[in-house]
């Protein structure tokens, strides 16, 4: 997609990819998940679309990259691997950080809308 034109998620068909978390990350539940990538920078270190998910727990790692989410639908609760527990329902936003490692939680289906930078 061409950096010097504005990208209307209203005219832009995305790139649409069901997956589920990797099994050694999968603590509980069938997450099945449907990322709905909208825009993708020339240098693939931004990006931004919808997400969702179905019930379910699992390890997330963010190493290389930091989020921006802002929940449309659904409840989820994310926990540190120090024990801090965040949880956030529909209307909330929220950052994950690089670095940040834990677990995510979807308790009751969900949608979000990411903004994602690769740091590094």
């Amino acid at each position: 997609m061409s950096a010097s034109k504005i990208i209307s998620f209203a005219d832009t068909k995305p790139e649409r990819d069901e997956s589920m978390p990797a099994p050694e990350k999968l603590i509980s539940g069938t997450p099945l998940q449907l990322t709905e990538n909208y825009y993708e920078d020339e240098k693939g270190r931004f990006f931004t679309g919808f997400w969702s998910s179905a019930p379910g727990k699992w390890h997330v790692n963010y190493d290389g990259e930091e989020e921006f989410c802002q929940l449309i639908s659904g409840e989820v609760e994310i926990t540190s691997d120090q024990g801090e527990v965040a949880r956030f329902s529909a209307g909330d936003r929220f950052v994950i950080p690089a670095g940040f490692n834990g677990t995510w939680e979807t308790i009751e289906a969900c949608k979000k809308l990411y903004v994602i930078s690769l740091v590094g």
